[in-house]
């Protein structure tokens, strides 16, 4: 059996600034292969986690996001990182952290979504039909992610890798979490105000179409705050990490700058 919260780490042992990365929903960590391998990241020391119930990864412990928020703040300690970075449901755990004092730091959020609205419809009426009436419509959704993958531009072998990875999520085990998820972003919050009074150096990147979204008010509350970076990628990306690595790299790269 695969272990809860399993590790991907490369740079040097003794660098001087590390970072953790949480990948998005149904990913494992090597989804984040590309982006460790960039230039840009030379001389950092990089460790990726695969968050629980992702890419057939066993489900542990509490799977809410501030649960989730909570252990990956514990695994930052652990291994010393000053940067966090998440993906998708990865930046909602990232952004938890920063909220909730688990975690002190510049944050990179690719691709995160802060309400219910800024989600793609589809996979909420997904998530929350499945909840209802069993796990077969999420097993659907499931079956087409890898027929997404194969016609996305993304780099071999890495592409053969992330659908290897998609086809180990279980329907039930995404139930759960994505569940949990979509709870959180639900709530009667402004989360862009409360980033902002975090006061962390936080880099918030999307493109134009894809992954996430922020709403008209809340790109004016973070693009009102010196200390939040919004970066818009043109075009249509999905998989910010898998597709756009050196890009993504570049904002990681000016998120440890920062620490310095």
């Amino acid at each position: 059996m695969r272990d809860a919260w399993e590790l991907l780490t490369s740079g040097p042992v003794d660098a001087d600034r590390s970072v953790l990365l949480l990948p998005g929903g149904a990913n494992a960590a090597r989804s984040f292969d590309l982006v460790m391998a960039e230039p840009a990241l030379a001389g950092v020391r990089l460790v990726a986690t695969t968050l629980p119930g992702m890419a057939g990864a066993p489900l542990t412990g509490d799977l809410t996001v501030p649960g989730l928020a909570r252990r990956a703040g514990e695994l930052a300690k652990e291994h010393s990182c000053d940067v966090v970075v998440g993906f998708s449901h990865g930046a909602s755990v990232a952004l938890e952290m920063l909220l909730s004092g688990h975690f002190h730091g510049p944050a990179v959020l690719l691709g995160i979504s802060m309400t219910t609205e800024d989600e793609a419809g589809f996979f909420v009426k997904v998530v929350r039909l499945s909840q209802k009436v069993g796990s077969w419509p999420m097993g659907t959704l499931l079956t087409l992610l890898p027929v997404m993958v194969r016609s996305a531009k993304i780099r071999e072998p890495h592409k053969r890798e992330l659908i290897a990875d998609l086809k180990q999520n279980k329907a039930r085990d995404a139930v759960k979490v994505s569940a949990a998820y979509l709870d959180y972003v639900a709530q009667d919050r402004d989360f862009a105000a409360e980033l902002v009074a975090t006061g962390q150096p936080v880099w918030v990147m999307h493109a134009e179409k894809g992954d996430g979204d922020l709403s008209d008010a809340e790109r004016a509350t973070l693009q009102a705050a010196a200390h939040v970076t919004i970066v818009t990628l043109p075009g249509s990306v999905f998989l910010l990490p898998d597709e756009a690595p050196q890009q993504c790299a570049e904002v990681i790269a000016a998120a440890v700058a920062a620490t310095r």
